[in-house]
C-alpha cells in the first residue's frame, strides 16, 4: 500500500492543470510503495499536446518536491486519457452522455461485472445504460 497524503497531493496536480488549462481527468499511484508511478491524466478541448504534458510533468515534479508530499522514490508520468478514457467525475458522465461505453463495475450485478452499451443518462448517484442488441436500460449504480 502506496502511503502518502493523496488529499495533498490531488490539489497540487489540480492547481497545475488548472493553470495550464487542463482538465485533470484522474490521477493514480500504481506499484510498490518504494518505487510507485505516479499516472496523470490530462485533456483539453482538441486534445493535450507533448508540451502540455511535459509542462504539467515538470510543474507537478517540482511541487511534489518541494513540499516534501512523497517520501519514497517514484515515477512521475503525464499523458492524454487516450481513446480508452475513463469516466471518473459526475461531469464525464454527463460529457459523454450518448457515448457508447464499456463499463466494469467492482461488485456484479445480476452476475455480471462487464457491460457494454450506450450511455444514456444519470440518476442521482446511478447512471443508466442501454445495453448492445437490447431493448431495456440496465441502472447501474456509481462511485461518484
Amino acid at each position: 500500500m502506496i502511503e502518502f497524503d493523496r488529499e495533498a497531493i490531488g490539489k497540487v496536480i489540480e492547481r497545475v492543470a488548472v493553470r495550464e488549462g487542463l482538465e485533470l481527468v484522474h490521477w493514480e499511484a500504481v506499484g510498490p510503495r518504494n518505487n510507485f508511478v505516479l499516472r496523470i491524466y490530462i485533456d483539453k478541448p482538441g486534445g493535450v499536446s507533448h508540451g502540455d504534458c511535459q509542462a504539467v510533468s515538470n510543474q507537478v515534479g517540482t511541487l511534489l518536491d518541494v513540499e516534501d508530499l512523497i517520501p519514497n522514490r517514484y515515477v512521475l508520468e503525464v499523458s492524454s486519457p487516450g481513446i480508452e478514457r475513463g469516466l471518473y467525475k459526475r461531469a464525464d458522465y454527463e460529457r459523454f452522455s450518448g457515448s457508447r461505453v464499456k463499463v466494469k463495475t467492482s461488485q456484479p450485478i445480476d452476475g455480471q461485472r462487464n457491460f457494454r452499451g450506450k450511455l444514456i443518462g444519470l440518476l442521482a448517484t446511478a447512471f443508466l445504460l442501454m445495453p448492445t442488441g437490447k431493448v431495456r436500460w440496465r441502472y447501474l449504480t456509481s462511485r461518484s
